[in-house]
């Protein structure tokens, strides 16, 4: 993997923590997650519009992965719910690495040496110390961190296969956040019968902030799966678990335990050694 990639995708993990932390601090998180997508597209749209499209071939993976991003959105905010960002966010994020090397492995022909596979090992590892960490474990939070990193996963497997049918990696990106940001206004509307208001005050710019971000990230690691195998470029992407820790630390004062920080340091190696592996 080149070192320009890796430096953009650790810039994006950054962002993406940084969104997460957003959403995990708003009170009505099923509305900062519809908006972060709404504006999301209104970001991306003109660039959509002005580049080449894509491919048509890929059209049907844009599509699908609108509907994967929507499922992970939902799980999300459930697991947000009860649960603290240092508590979802490794476990949400961890999961996807290993399944996105075996997805890309099954369904795009990449292979797993010797690191990939010690990657999946520190990683379920850090995965099992972070999920029996709870003296009351709520089981409802940690199962939905484990359903949006299966949704994380099998987006990324359906972007990756998508971005390199498209022939025009940012023209894909794009289209993708304009579609999920179709799809996820459509899914708040069947819940709550009503159309998301409008952004106000400090809570409106700063999911305004988290949006651009998420644009921005996820656009970088879409270009990155056109150049790079998926599960390196979905690890290295995880390292924004190291960046969630610090801020829920610091920003949002939750605890830091010895075992949060083993579980932790344990996923962020196994990211690592899938991000060397090849």
């Amino acid at each position: 993997m080149s070192a320009i990639v890796v430096v953009l995708l650790l810039a994006a993990a950054l962002l993406h923590a940084t969104w997460n932390a957003i959403l995990r601090s708003g009170a009505d998180r099923l509305w900062s997650v519809t908006m972060m997508c709404v504006i999301g597209a209104l970001f991306a749209l003109p660039l959509a519009i002005a580049l080449a499209p894509p491919a048509a071939s890929s059209w049907s993976y844009l599509g699908a992965s609108a509907v994967l991003q929507t499922g992970y959105c939902l799980f999300l905010v459930r697991a947000y719910r009860d649960g603290e960002l240092a508590h979802v966010y490794p476990i949400a994020r961890g999961t996807a690495p290993l399944l996105v090397t075996v997805g890309a492995a099954l369904f795009a022909g990449e292979s797993v040496g010797v690191a990939g596979a010690l990657g999946v090992i520190l990683i379920s590892g850090g995965i099992l110390t972070l999920g029996s960490g709870r003296s009351q474990p709520d089981r409802r939070s940690t199962f939905a961190a484990v359903a949006s990193g299966c949704f994380i996963a099998s987006y990324m497997v359906t972007d990756g296969i998508g971005v390199r049918l498209a022939e025009h990696a940012a023209a894909y990106a794009a289209w993708q956040a304009v579609v999920t940001g179709v799809t996820m206004p459509l899914v708040y509307l069947a819940i709550r019968r009503r159309l998301p208001a409008r952004p106000r005050g400090r809570s409106g710019a700063m999911v305004g902030v988290a949006a651009i971000f998420g644009v921005v990230g996820y656009g970088v690691a879409i270009w990155a799966m056109s150049r790079a195998p998926m599960g390196q470029v979905s690890a290295l992407r995880e390292t924004s678990i190291l960046f969630a820790a610090v801020i829920g630390a610091v920003a949002l004062h939750e605890p830091v335990t010895i075992r949060r920080a083993i579980g932790g340091a344990a996923i962020a190696a196994g990211a690592i050694a899938l991000a060397v592996h090849g």
